[in-house]
């Protein structure tokens, strides 16, 4: 029982615990922060219209009773446009879609806040503010507006109507005109009504229509931040519409008529019209005389048409002014008119028209012969011409004209009245040229001024001229160029010069004639003006190719003119290239080209351009040769002399390649000639005993000379020094015991056999050789042992080597020397055995003693002879 009851107990505290813990379980819940806060639960939270996508907008703000983790989100109703997004955790929500207030004014959204088990939705209205972003639009359109002429100045004729879908001032609107300074209409500015400017009135018959632009403004507002004003426009068409409010009007003033002596009473006379100036509805004319008619004249009502009452011979003006009236004829009887003025003039019939009259009467063909070339200003007195017109006043009153070549002749005088003495005067004596026109043809011609026939009469007028010599030859051209081969043959024809005189007869002929430096060689003929070489003339282009000289054309009075003529001569191919010897010799260092030239003695281009080729070379495909320059070079792969004597088993080296050169004119001219080359290497050695062999290798007696005269000079110097050193060590030795002497031997130094380095390896000069290589050539020059008490050698000169040089040869008689330690340690061997047969030889017999210490100082001398030479070329 007490275990029953324990286990009741922790049950009904489990329970309740559970209880408790669900009881405690608070659904989270927004900050409410009101209107102007964004932060939040979006209560009563408006954004502005022009606001941009991505822009974060608000924050939305919650907490959770527990201090559980809260997240947030946003939903809309179905159906409808998602105009904003929420970051779950932070809140943050950001525009994703453009507003329009204009469109929607509200979002209604649905905003949520959960700590995972509880969650809370509030429902949210987000209204929309206004942005300045709405043009005014006008209603109405097109604005077209029709307005009567006779409209008061002032008057309202129209009102405009523009609405701004905007809030606040941005959606007021306010109008103005963009006028010109000529415009007649104004604007109301608030109520947009149109009205007349005042002082200003609209005319149908100046202008039917008018176009005027109005704009209208809103009152402005900010967008994205930034204050603006927005306008827009439109074009009003007013049409003026037509009153009778303008008398007629005459057409054709100024109104003339005319009475002739043949008129008879009817006639008509003249016709005046007029028109309505109310051009919409226009109404009928009546014409009538109001004065100046004296009752000669009478017109017709309806139609205007003037007509004479009584005969020509009646009246008695000349002139007679009538005033004549046109009204409209109207609903109401006449209403306005207008009044213009006909001028009628009685005339003199027209019936004569001028005449030209001669030395003989009447005549329409005149003909004079002169010189050309008159002088300016001179009258042609050879033509007597009269003009004569019958009719009285102004019918007898014309013109005269000359007509032909322009501005040659002039006539006087140029108006007449009845009749004139004709007088033809000279103009421009340039014209009258007898080279042009052998004759010159006018015409001359009358024409009435003021009547309406016109009459006219005409007369011709031939001049013949007269030829003069007023010109001088005249080339065909300033100069001449003429090309003529050279060598050409004595008398070949260079060119033709052609000069022409225009004038007529003997004048006009011309005659040719050459001079200046140039023109020695050539000759013209004086009458067809060619031009060739004198009979033994010989053009040589290489000598000269150009020459310039003048010709001279002359006609019969001596007046001439000049012109150049430029001869070239041509060059022809007719020297072939040419060496300067057929045979040549070259020295070729291998690796360097040698060149060769030939000269081609043409004048010019391409005769004189030479271009080499290898006809033949033994050994063949050996050489390349620079078909331009005439540089010829081995082939790339023979780089060394030993290549070279792979190729040919001649000794000597020397090759022949046989070498043409070709000119390149035509025909082509070609000449051959022999090269002997020699094949040597580069120079490797310094100095100018070097220099001089390589220069003297193509000229081996030179250096076989020089080597003989130094080889000469040094045997003197040699002979010259062992002889002074003999003669010097005989006064110096004297004979005493015999004594053993012992050296110290010094190193073994390596002695140095000199052979010149020029020429071959197997001639007696050559390299240099150890004294090792050449001790079994040596062995008859060791000495034998020095005697007890030698003389002292003087110093050998010193010798300044330096490390950098190359050990320099200097050649000797034998061409060899021995190394003077070697010498000493061979002395010192047969010392010592010259010793012991001395002591051998004591003891058998005395005599012995000096014969043989006499041998040995014998032979000592020569010893000192041999390490003095050996010592001073050492």
């Amino acid at each position: 029982h007490i275990t029953a009851h324990t286990s009741l107990s922790m049950i009904l505290c489990v329970f309740k615990y559970l209880s408790f813990s669900a009881q405690s379980d608070f659904a989270p819940y927004f900050y409410d922060n009101g209107a102007g806060s964004s932060n939040g639960n979006m209560a009563l939270f408006s954004i502005s219209e022009d606001t941009s996508i991505g822009t974060h907008v608000y924050t939305l703000n919650g907490s959770d009773p527990e201090g559980e983790p809260v997240t947030y989100g946003m939903t809309f109703d179905k159906g409808s446009k998602e105009y904003f997004s929420v970051e779950p955790k932070s809140g943050n929500v950001t525009l994703i879609q453009t507003l329009d207030r204009e469109v929607q004014d509200e979002i209604i959204a649905f905003v949520t806040i959960t700590d995972g088990r509880n969650k809370v939705v509030e429902n949210v209205r987000v209204f929309i503010t206004d942005a300045n972003d709405e043009k005014p639009e006008f209603l109405n359109l097109p604005l077209i507006v029709d307005v009567p002429e006779d409209k008061a100045s002032g008057s309202s004729i129209y009102r405009v109507q523009a609405v701004d879908r905007d809030l606040g001032s941005g959606g007021s609107v306010s109008y103005y005109l963009q006028s010109m300074p000529s415009t007649k209409f104004t604007i109301d500015g608030h109520s947009g009504v149109l009205r007349i400017r005042s002082g200003e009135s609209l005319d149908y018959e100046l202008s039917r229509t008018h176009f005027v632009t109005v704009v209208a403004k809103d009152g402005g507002g900010k967008y994205h931040g930034k204050y603006q004003v927005m306008t827009s426009t439109a074009i009003i068409t007013i049409n003026v519409l037509d009153t009778q409010d303008s008398p007629p009007v005459f057409v054709g003033t100024p109104y003339f008529g005319f009475v002739y002596e043949v008129s008879v009473p009817g006639s008509e006379i003249f016709t005046v019209f007029a028109k309505d100036g109310d051009q919409n509805n226009p109404n009928a004319m009546h014409y009538s005389i109001l004065s100046g008619s004296d009752g000669f004249f009478s017109i017709n009502s309806s139609s205007g048409c003037i007509s004479l009452t009584s005969f020509p011979v009646q009246l008695r003006n000349e002139l007679y002014e009538l005033k004549v009236k046109a009204a409209e004829v109207g609903p109401d009887g006449f209403s306005d008119y207008s009044v213009t003025t006909v001028t009628i003039r009685v005339v003199d019939l027209n019936n004569h028209p001028p005449t030209f009259y001669g030395e003989n009467g009447q005549q329409n063909r005149f003909e004079l012969t002169m010189y050309e070339h008159p002088p300016e200003g001179e009258i042609l007195r050879g033509l007597k011409i009269t003009v004569n017109d019958s009719d009285q006043g102004a019918n007898a009153k014309f013109r005269l004209l000359l007509v032909g070549p322009s501005r040659v002749l002039r006539v006087v005088p140029q108006t007449v009245l009845n009749e004139a003495q004709v007088t033809i005067i000279v103009e421009n004596s340039t014209a009258i040229d007898y080279e042009k026109y052998q004759f010159l043809t006018f015409k001359l011609l009358a024409v009435e001024i003021d009547t309406p026939e016109r009459f006219s009469a005409t007369a011709d007028i031939v001049i013949n001229l007269l030829d003069t010599n007023d010109n001088i030859p005249k080339f065909s051209s300033e100069f001449y160029i003429a090309r003529i081969p050279e060598n050409s043959p004595g008398g070949s024809n260079v060119v033709s010069v052609t000069a022409t005189d225009p004038d007529s007869g003997l004048w006009g002929a011309v005659k040719y004639s050459i001079y200046g430096s140039g023109a020695d060689l050539f000759l013209i003929h004086p009458t067809s003006g060619i031009i060739y070489t004198q009979p033994w003339a010989s053009l040589d282009a290489e000598v000269k190719s150009k020459y310039n000289f003048y010709v001279k054309a002359e006609d019969t009075e001596g007046k001439y003119s000049l012109a150049e003529v430029f001869v070239t001569v041509l060059d022809q191919n007719d020297h072939p290239p040419e060496f300067n010897q057929n045979f040549l010799e070259r020295t070729m260092i291998i690796g360097a080209p040698v060149k060769i030239e030939a000269v081609d003695e043409d004048a010019e281009e391409p005769n004189n351009l030479i271009e080499y080729s290898i006809m033949k070379a033994d050994p063949d495909n050996i050489f390349d040769i620079n078909t331009s320059t005439g540089e010829i070079k081995l082939k790339p792969y023979i780089k060394s002399m030993e290549i070279v004597q792979n190729i040919t088993k001649q000794k000597d080296c020397r090759w022949s390649v046989v070498v043409q050169a070709r000119d390149r004119g035509s025909p082509s001219f070609s000449t051959t000639a022999v090269v002997k080359i020699d094949i040597t290497e580069a120079n490797r050695l310094k100095g100018p005993m070097a220099a001089f062999l390589m220069q003297s290798r193509d000229n081996p007696m030179k250096a076989l000379g020089l080597a003989i005269s130094i080889i000469t000079v040094m045997v003197l110097v040699t002979v010259m020094i062992s002889t002074i050193i003999y003669f010097r060590n005989t006064k110096s030795n004297r004979i005493t015991p015999a004594r053993r002497i012992i050296r110290k031997r010094p190193k073994d130094q390596r002695s140095w056999t000199f052979r010149p380095w020029f020429g071959r390896s197997d001639q007696s000069f050559g390299k240099f050789f150890t004294d090792d290589e050449t001790s079994g050539n040596h062995s008859s020059l060791r000495a034998k042992p020095p005697a007890p008490s030698a003389p002292v050698l003087p110093p050998p000169p010193p010798v300044h080597s330096r490390p950098s040089e190359r050990l320099r040869s200097v050649p000797t008689v034998s061409g060899s020397m021995a190394s003077r330690n070697t010498s000493r340690s061979s002395s010192w061997k047969t010392s010592k055995n010259t010793d012991v047969a001395q002591r051998s030889g004591q003891n058998k017999d005395g005599s012995g003693i000096s014969s043989a210490l006499v041998s040995e100082l014998k032979m000592r001398i020569e010893q000192k002879i041999n390490e003095a030479n050996q010592g001073y070329y050492y």
